[in-house]
């Protein structure tokens, strides 16, 4: 069942703009991973919110399971290194993460994949970004969040029930760090509840997939 948008209560602005970074609170995971997390980054993340579902070309995606071809329980959208992103401030953002992560990083935020969960039925498997330079390097993955909140879980790798869950919605910044691609997974479970649409917004770096 599909359920609308239920806006935030904390967050009725129309002006869409980034708060300051410096609250950002660090979790160390272990195994050389952490995640920090910054409630409420983006204002007017409402209002970007039904932006992005008018303007961002969604896309369908089917993949192999085994031996058969099943939906991807999400709507995609991808922006490689130098397009421009359907809203100002999403650019604004990847240059303030660049910014702020640039000593620990040593390189800027360049891509960013979009995923639309329209209902609890939308979701993510267990795993880790592990395509590419993070299968044996340290590196970042930074996701906002607008739209109804979803747990983002995450456990180390090898399986087990969920170690950790972030809600994350209505302007919320979660940033996966050090060895956390290679050391643990994540995932956006399926949801029994009656939960709203949410989009994620996840900047990676150079060959980071």
């Amino acid at each position: 069942m599909h359920v609308p948008l239920q806006g935030s209560l904390f967050d009725q602005a129309d002006d869409v703009r980034l708060g300051p970074l410096r609250g950002v609170r660090r979790r160390e995971l272990g195994s050389g991973a952490w995640v920090d997390v910054l409630p409420g980054w983006l204002s007017g993340a409402d209002a970007l919110f039904e932006e992005l579902v008018a303007r961002v070309p969604w896309r369908a995606e089917r993949r192999q399971m085994y031996e058969r071809e099943v939906d991807v329980p999400r709507l995609l959208a991808y922006y490689g290194a130098g397009e421009p992103l359907p809203h100002p401030v999403l650019d604004e953002a990847r240059a303030a993460l660049s910014a702020h992560y640039a000593a620990e990083l040593g390189e800027p935020f360049v891509t960013a994949g979009l995923c639309f969960y329209r209902d609890g039925r939308d979701s993510v498997a267990w795993h880790g970004d592990r395509t590419g330079r993070s299968a044996r390097e340290d590196t970042m993955v930074a996701i906002l969040s607008v739209g109804d909140p979803r747990d983002l879980a995450l456990r180390p790798r090898g399986g087990g029930p969920a170690a950790l869950r972030l809600p994350l919605g209505h302007g919320d910044l979660a940033v996966m760090g050090g060895s956390c691609q290679r050391t643990w997974e994540h995932a956006i479970p399926k949801s029994t509840r009656a939960v709203g649409p949410r989009i994620s917004i996840q900047y990676r770096p150079r060959g980071v997939a």
